[in-house]
């Protein structure tokens, strides 16, 4: 029982705080098997929250948004956490950067339930042009206690005429006695003499006599004299 709320605590304190233009969050909570659906939208360089729980086989849905113009730095934070019931957790970020300028996504979500199905999405875009940096990271954590545990993070960057594109994805799911999935990608393009790296982590941790999957894939796009490199490891376990 404490898994959860452990998890989840511990995931929102990890994001590093950025000082940005827009900024908005939202919170919901129901309980005795209610619905508790949060939404939050950010615009500009914008940063953005939302929770939700729920509990005694209720639904909780979170669903988060942060876009990041100009010298493009975005931030969007996702949570849903739920009693024996659904927790469905969305997060997304999108930035661009250009003349010399960085673009930075950070998108994070985690889903949590005991004896329920936990799914989480996250995904990071970032584009950076004329010699700017394109950075996105994406992370996604699904947990389940006896029952079914689903994440999949997606993570794209592109850098363009001598810009640097970096991809950071990762995504974790954790059904203890139960099913679990993970799915990463981790995308990188730089092109006219740019740099891309891309970098993918999943994760399928599940119980004896369970499933157990993680699919990751990590592609490194080079034009026109520019340098590219990939890294991705996947791990299933069965406990």
């Amino acid at each position: 029982m404490k898994r959860v709320p452990i998890i989840a605590t511990g995931l929102m304190l990890a994001m590093t705080a950025a000082s940005l233009a827009a900024e908005a969050r939202a919170t919901s909570v129901a309980t005795n098997g209610g619905s508790a659906t949060s939404t939050s939208v950010a615009i500009g360089n914008g940063r953005s929250d939302a929770y939700a729980g729920a509990t005694n086989g209720g639904r909780a849905v979170a669903n988060s948004t942060a876009t990041g113009l100009g010298i493009g730095a975005a931030r969007s934070t996702s949570v849903a956490v739920a009693d024996h019931g659904l927790a469905l957790s969305n997060s997304n970020a999108t930035a661009r950067g250009s003349w010399w300028g960085g673009a930075i996504a950070e998108s994070q979500s985690v889903a949590a339930t005991v004896g329920g199905v936990a799914l989480s999405d996250s995904n990071a875009y970032s584009e950076g042009s004329l010699g700017g940096l394109a950075e996105s990271l994406s992370h996604s954590t699904a947990t389940s206690f006896h029952g079914i545990a689903i994440s999949d993070s997606a993570a794209v960057s592109r850098g363009w005429l001598g810009g640097r594109a970096v991809s950071t994805s990762d995504s974790l799911a954790d059904a203890y006695g139960g099913i679990a999935h993970s799915q990463v990608r981790a995308i990188s393009d730089g092109s006219v003499y740019g740099s891309a790296t891309s970098d993918g982590v999943g994760v399928a941790v599940s119980g004896p006599y369970r499933t157990a999957r993680a699919d990751v894939r990590a592609v490194g796009v080079a034009h026109r004299s520019a340098r590219a490199a990939t890294r991705l490891s996947a791990v299933e376990i069965r406990r």
